[in-house]
């Protein structure tokens, strides 16, 4: 994460709509609204919805103001409610479940500083979760140690795995009530230049930002708040004793790096979280995120075996990195702040951030398209990539305007790779916010209300663009050829592409048109992937048709056709 607010241009992207708005008008039935948690799931497949807790939904009641923090930031700087409690209301709700979301992304949990920060736009809160005072324990104003174990609960109960956003790189800065981690521990400068790797690694991110030296191998004592915050919190001695096990057990030196390792870790051992989103990757030593990996792993190991009523899979621990800058078109190599090369890949990461896609998807679908199942299939096989079209702190997102909030959910969804959504981007909330500067904007508060009352904002209906999303991410979740399969265009008039899959034991192939036209009824060819007599249903319209010599018609007027083998436990339901 990018802690300083950027400068940027709000020139207006083009906002051709590729697809017609009439897409989302059609219902798909009730039995098909609801994604099967016992669908396949593949990491390369995943559907993450990526969140901030304090911005998301606020179930009980608000506790912005603990630790004496004030309502006293600049616009969208203060915390503003939100809580792990309203995540697992939105989970038994539903909400997740009808967007074919299988994954959720957390920010970092953990207590932030309790002060704020006052330099630029005016003060500043850590309601984002990358200040942290203290890794162990909840941060107040977002609920309590119980809210996150229900939390995680719930979603494994729904078939959600929990991806948790860890940081390795810095701790929150000073404030007038928050003092400086001890030298031993952090550096304050010089502050990061890019010229090359030291200068990327072994500095401040940005000004007053402490770095955690992770390179030090010495031995450090506990900084001393932290020890006077234990003791006035009456869990001292628990805590010094976990951390003389954890030495112990490992035999790694009491180093920066490891206290940090067993902090994150015990996240798994005491909620069993399923994977890690690392922040600020290229500004620790490679190496150590492939240690970082391997006491994670133990300790999901350690966890799943302690809990086997309630992992959902066999499937190893998950990392998947923030290395700023890295786009698929990278490879598996990553070039570094002075030329040198890093492959992530072999460090412990499964899969990274692709900050590319928001620029590839202004190509058309079939360049889009061809071009990620090409590079993921070839040089990037066995590997992955999480695609965004927005973001916390990204400034120049694919729809900064929100007006191809369809296009952008189809490009997405239908992508080679794993895809990102980031909370709001499937209902069009608005990241224009008055008054509001830098990266605040991009953090608004989820736009629940329009939702309820079917709010059109600049001609778009939010509702509408919802049941786009929701019936993409349904079909993205019940198919895991859309995002790890293999692409084949099929067609240019109408534009109709197969996706196909098979390995893990796994088979898997659909047919998508897109551009369909809308004013008559749509005749599709599926000769050579699907036989004849074969009954297939169109996940958008929700109608199923016969496989006659090659082709099927679904008696539908959308422009989009999301066409597989209807599904067994769909029969029976209709039965």
């Amino acid at each position: 994460m990018k802690l300083i607010a950027f400068r940027f241009s709000l020139a207006l992207l083009l906002s051709t709509i590729l697809f017609p708005s009439t897409w989302a008008n059609e219902t798909v039935q009730s039995n098909s609204q609801q994604a099967s948690v016992a669908s396949p799931f593949l990491w390369e497949n995943a559907t993450v919805y990526f969140l901030l807790t304090d911005r998301f939904y606020q179930q009980s009641p608000a506790t912005a103001h603990a630790y004496g923090r004030l309502q006293d930031g600049a616009p969208l700087r203060s915390f503003m409610g939100g809580n792990l409690a309203g995540i697992t209301a939105k989970i038994k709700q539903g909400y997740f479940q009808k967007l074919g979301v299988n994954v959720i992304w957390l920010t970092p949990p953990v207590e932030q500083i309790h002060g704020a920060t006052d330099e630029g736009s005016g003060k500043t809160y850590g309601f984002h979760g990358y200040w942290s005072a203290d890794f162990t324990q909840v941060d107040a104003a977002l609920g309590t140690s119980n809210d996150m174990r229900e939390l995680v609960e719930t979603a494994h109960a729904h078939g959600i795995r929990i991806l948790l956003d860890v940081v390795l790189n810095h701790v929150g800065p000073a404030t007038n009530v928050d003092p400086l981690w001890p030298a031993a521990w952090v550096r304050t400068e010089p502050v990061c230049t890019y010229k090359d790797i030291p200068s990327t690694v072994s500095c401040a991110l940005v000004k007053g930002l402490p770095d955690i030296r992770t390179e030090n191998n010495d031995n450090v004592d506990l900084p001393p708040a932290l020890v006077a915050k234990w003791k006035a919190e009456g869990r001292y001695e628990t805590e010094v004793q976990e951390l003389d096990t954890f030495f112990k057990r490992t035999g790694y030196p009491r180093a920066p790096r490891y206290y940090l390792m067993k902090w994150h870790t015990d996240w798994i051992r005491k909620y069993g979280v399923d994977g890690f989103r690392a922040d600020t990757v290229k500004h620790v030593e490679p190496d150590v995120w492939k240690e970082f990996k391997q006491v994670a792993s133990s300790a999901y190991e350690e966890w799943k075996q302690q809990h086997p009523a309630q992992k959902l899979g066999n499937e190893p621990f998950y990392m998947t990195a923030e290395v700023y800058g890295y786009g698929l078109n990278q490879g598996l190599n990553f070039v570094m702040d002075g030329g040198s090369k890093i492959n992530f890949f072999e460090h412990g990461f499964d899969s990274l951030i692709n900050f590319g896609f928001k620029s590839d998807a202004k190509k058309d679908p079939d360049a889009l398209f061809s071009s990620y199942s090409k590079k993921l299939q070839g040089e990037l096989q066995h590997h992955s990539i999480l695609n965004y079209i927005s973001s916390h702190d990204d400034m120049q997102p694919f729809d900064v305007n929100r007006q191809s909030a369809l296009e952008a959910g189809t490009k997405l969804l239908l992508s080679p790779g794993a895809a990102q959504i980031y909370y709001g981007d499937e209902t069009a909330r608005d990241i224009h916010v008055n008054g509001a500067e830098g990266d605040a904007t991009l953090r608004s508060m989820m736009n629940w209300d329009e939702l309820q009352n079917n709010v059109s904002r600049n001609g778009i209906d939010i509702q509408e663009v919802l049941t786009h999303w929701q019936k993409l991410g349904m079909f993205r979740h019940d198919h895991v050829a859309i995002g790890a399969g293999s692409h084949q265009k099929l067609s240019d008039h109408p534009y109709t592409f197969q996706r196909t899959y098979q390995d893990h034991g796994i088979s898997d192939k659909v047919v998508v048109a897109l551009n369909l036209p809308t004013n008559d009824v749509n005749t599709i060819s599926v000769a050579g992937i699907f036989d004849n007599g074969q009954t297939l249903r169109d996940y958008y319209s929700g109608n199923t048709a016969v496989v006659i010599d090659g082709k099927v018609n679904f008696q539908s007027k959308s422009a989009i056709a999301l066409i597989a083998q209807e599904n067994r436990n769909q029969k029976d339901e209709k039965n």
